[in-house]
């Protein structure tokens, strides 16, 4: 065998080599881009004594170590240390033999055919070629013609290969290569003669072995998957993803399972990945019509008036829209006269529908208005009120303290006697002066409306003394508030004494000329 000092320094010389290279080590991935390797090979001598390539029965074991670096997505750049005792005789001649260590490291550039072009990057069968010059070291003792030819010698050394490796995980590939070393001057068999193209001994290498990718992969969300892989990046802490670094979304509705309140289901992302069938904005779980388009507001069921009951329990279903409604959706009617609240006029006091809900004034008090014209009486030919008048604008007033809901007209009228603006200027004053009284005893201003019509509405024949005196009163007509005034309804439109004065209007005077005035001044009548 070969002194140790011997094997020493050939082992030697391949770990300085593997040290200077180390720094520019291949790797496995563009993640993890060092990788170490692993491998045993077995050697095939081919030279003089002649040739055992693919010859498993003269086939020589060792180990080997080597380090990666990934360079781009086609190349990487390795260094690989192998050692292998190889041995032989010559054929019918076995006196002619050798035994010699073999110490070889070579740079690899390695050609991946899985660049992303023909083939992924990251598939499973991923095959290269490899170019790699080196150095080999043989420390050999052998026989020659009876004679010893020892040497010891390192040479430089070429070696081509081919492999496939099989990507397991991201971290560890199982790889399988053949390649053959061409020593340039290398003497492995100590066979003394020589071709002149120095490259009659050589060797093959068949190797199998695991790499495994060192360090880290950047992963900022640290959801397993690498940053140059992530599609996803910024994934939540803890959620579940798939190989693209995507968070996992079973139904595909677009909607990750972790915000996805139906996971199991495809569904809508506005509904937080759940299904609405009827499409009416309410998730189907949450729906109590999911088969009919409703509102989010009643559970998603319809409502067709709007009156905030659902129809399939909606007793009143064409209720107008903004009314209020009970728990039936019926209108509500406060005081149950039978009248909704929305149609009636007074809808805190029972009435009959046909006065809109409101209470009818009782018949006496009715006599007592219709009645009242005959007991309001004024001063000689002006405005003023006789006391005599009092205890029946009393009565009125107690009757529209009872009836809240109804307001009063009163309308002034004269007989045709006089001059027309004067007759008009009386009627209107006539008429204010009653509505003043009512106010003085609390009426609200606006629940008595004053009219004055002048000699335009007689109720009777003017040419007697009879029709004229029926022709000088002051009607009082109830109405409900709201509706049309009972004097207008009666004898047509007037301005009230409010709209004369709001308007900045005077009120008809009473200081004209009197019409169709006799040769002789005739007594002066009552008005």
């Amino acid at each position: 065998m070969y002194p140790k000092s011997q094997l020493l320094r050939g082992l030697a010389l391949g770990a300085v080599m593997l040290g200077m290279a180390a720094p520019q080590a291949q790797a496995q991935t563009p993640d993890k881009k060092t990788a170490i390797s692993l491998y045993g090979s077995g050697y095939q001598y081919k030279g003089n004594y002649g040739s055992n390539f693919w010859d498993r029965s003269s086939t020589n074991g060792g180990p080997g170590i080597s380090f990666n670096r990934y360079l781009t997505s086609g190349i990487d750049l390795g260094l690989g240390l192998g050692y292998v005792e190889l041995k032989g005789s010559q054929a019918g001649n076995p006196a002619n033999n050798f035994s010699t260590n073999v110490v070889h490291g070579n740079l690899a550039f390695k050609f991946k055919l899985n660049n992303g072009w023909a083939i992924k990057e990251d598939a499973v069968i991923q095959p290269y070629l490899t170019i790699a010059p080196g150095l080999a070291y043989f420390s050999r003792e052998s026989r020659y013609r009876g004679a010893n030819t020892d040497e010891n010698a390192t040479n430089f050394d070429l070696f081509g290969a081919a492999g496939i490796n099989f990507r397991l995980s991201d971290g560890i590939g199982l790889f399988i290569q053949t390649g053959q070393h061409i020593p340039f001057g290398g003497n492995i068999d100590g066979d003394l003669v020589r071709d002149d193209n120095r490259i009659d001994d050589r060797f093959l290498q068949h190797t199998a072995g695991l790499t495994f990718a060192l360090g880290q992969m950047k992963d900022e969300d640290k959801d397993g998957v690498s940053d140059k892989k992530d599609k996803c990046p910024g994934t939540p802490a803890g959620v579940a993803v798939d190989p693209n670094g995507c968070p996992l979304d079973k139904d595909g509705d677009g909607v990750p399972d972790y915000q996805d309140k139906c996971p199991d289901e495809k569904g809508l992302a506005a509904l937080e990945g759940c299904p609405d069938r009827d499409g009416d904005g309410v998730r189907d779980s949450e729906d109590k019509c999911p088969d009919t388009p409703g509102k989010a507001a009643l559970g998603g069921c319809p409502d067709a008036d709007n009156d905030g009951v659902i129809d399939q329990n909606d007793k009143c279903p064409d209720t107008p829209a903004g009314v209020s409604v009970d728990a039936n959706g019926c209108p509500l009617d406060r005081d149950g006269d039978g009248v909704p609240d929305f149609q009636d006029r007074c809808p805190d006091r029972a009435g009959p529908a046909s006065n809109k809900g409101c209470p009818e004034i009782k018949a006496e008090a009715k006599k007592v208005l219709n009645e009242a014209t005959k007991y309001i009486n004024f001063d000689f030919n002006k405005a003023t009120l006789k006391p005599s008048s009092y205890s029946k604008l009393d009565q009125m007033v107690q009757i529209l303290n009872e009836y809240p809901d109804y307001s009063l007209s009163i309308a002034g009228h004269t007989d045709s006697k006089g001059a027309d603006n004067f007759n008009l200027g009386l009627s209107y004053e006539r008429a204010a002066s009653a509505r003043a009284y009512m106010l003085s005893k609390g009426i609200p201003s606006e629940r008595i409306e004053a009219r004055g019509y002048g000699e335009t509405k007689p109720i009777a024949d003017n040419a007697t003394a009879a029709g004229q005196a029926m022709n000088r009163r002051v009607d009082f007509d109830p109405f409900l508030t709201g509706e049309t005034n009972a004097a207008e309804a009666k004898y047509g439109p007037a301005p009230t004494i409010q709209e004369i004065k709001s308007e900045g209007k005077v009120v008809p005077t009473r200081k004209a000329a009197v019409k169709k005035a006799p040769v002789r001044k005739a007594p002066a009548k009552r008005k």
